[in-house]
């Protein structure tokens, strides 16, 4: 009689974590695109939550690139900050440590004379 060792299961691969904002960095966020909306910038928004990065991505309208990404990546909480704005064409607008600090940048460019 020969005796077989069993087929072993395959290698289950282990749930990759994602970065996602919490509770309270949702409220930020979305505190600044209620105001946003209700005075006719934004649109509509969209997010996306990777292995590296979570971002909150802002559009004037449903069917084109955003004009604004807010993005959280945690591998540079000790180096240049976690938070970064970036705008439509690629450039960061602002980076750092504290969110709010760093959403001030959105609200400075939408301030506009009232005649």
């Amino acid at each position: 009689m020969t005796v077989q060792e069993p087929t072993p299961f395959p290698k289950s691969q282990a749930v990759s974590e994602k970065v996602a904002f919490d509770r309270r960095e949702l409220g930020v966020i979305m505190g600044l695109y209620g105001r946003m909306v209700s005075s006719g910038e934004w649109r509509d928004y969209g997010m996306s939550f990777l292995k590296d990065v979570a971002i909150f991505a802002i559009f004037r309208r449903t069917a084109e690139h955003p004009i604004y990404r807010i993005e959280k990546r945690p591998k540079l909480r000790d180096k240049q900050g976690m938070y970064s704005v970036i705008g439509m064409d690629g450039r960061i607008l602002k980076r750092g440590h504290d969110l709010r600090t760093v959403l001030r940048v959105l609200e400075r460019m939408m301030i506009r004379a009232v005649e």
